[in-house]
């Protein structure tokens, strides 16, 4: 198991850039029954324990209609991963990859995303189920999971396109 702050065999850390503000904002704090790396999960299970999204003002209010969707992406920042690292070894297994073809929390932006099962709101906090972050993680976005929509209008001729 790999400890805070530990290179494995054949990772590469650089330094960092001088920080830019991106002007992100807080909207809340997640409450987990994680306080450590080690023992946090390393993807969150929808039949995981209920975790708490406990939303600040002036954001309460934001929250009137999350009830109408079963499925929520929460979008929180990883204020305790490393940030240096283009080359990791997941799993120790001596085979590194680049830090942008893997999950993992060790990123220059450390933005983390979950889709989540909806559980209940009590209050200013939105009950669910599926993370896999500390306790106390700023949390910095809530959407309805996008496979809950239906597009508003066909693509337009000159609309960008993936394909």
């Amino acid at each position: 198991m790999v400890r805070e702050s530990e290179l494995r065999e054949g990772e590469v850390a650089v330094d960092m850039p001088a920080p830019r503000d991106a002007g992100l904002v807080f909207i809340g704090r997640i409450r987990t029954p994680w306080t450590s790396r080690l023992e946090t999960p390393r993807q969150g299970r929808q039949d995981g324990p209920v975790c708490r999204l406990e939303i600040f003002e002036p954001w309460v209010a934001a929250i009137k209609g999350v009830d109408f969707y079963e499925n929520l992406e929460v979008i929180y920042w990883l204020h305790q991963s490393r940030r240096d690292l283009v080359l990791q070894s997941p799993k120790n297994n001596q085979k590194t990859r680049g830090t942008f073809s893997l999950r993992s929390p060790v990123r220059p932006n450390p933005i983390a995303t979950s889709i989540v099962k909806f559980v209940a709101i009590e209050g200013n906090v939105i009950l669910v189920r599926g993370l896999d972050c500390l306790d106390d993680t700023p949390l910095l976005d809530i959407k309805p999971d996008r496979c809950e929509f239906t597009p508003l209008a066909p693509p337009q001729p000159g609309d960008f396109q993936t394909e």
